[in-house]
């Protein structure tokens, strides 16, 4: 996949994991890019993962089930930056 559609893929699936999760993220437009585009190596290779029992560092087409794993891998991402950061301001 191009670098474009990985840009328009990680905002896509950043945009709508920060709308599903619940609380404030910061970062602007770029945090969600590099957000989704993390979404999407995580949904990817936990959707690899589960459907072949192979682990390989992959990520989803741009489609309805590539967006779905990238929006979940994005989910997944934005608890544990929430997790590490909320960790470090205590």
């Amino acid at each position: 996949m191009n670098i474009i559609a990985w840009i328009v893929l990680g905002l896509i699936a950043g945009a709508i994991a920060k709308a599903i999760y619940p609380g404030h993220q910061g970062g602007g437009i770029l945090g969600t890019i590099l957000l989704g585009i993390i979404g999407a190596f995580v949904g990817g290779t936990l959707g690899v993962f589960f459907s072949t029992g192979n682990f390989a560092l992959t990520a989803p087409t741009l489609s309805i089930p590539g967006v779905a794993l990238a929006v979940l891998g994005a989910i997944i991402a934005v608890f544990v930056w929430n997790f590490l950061t909320s960790r470090s301001a205590a």
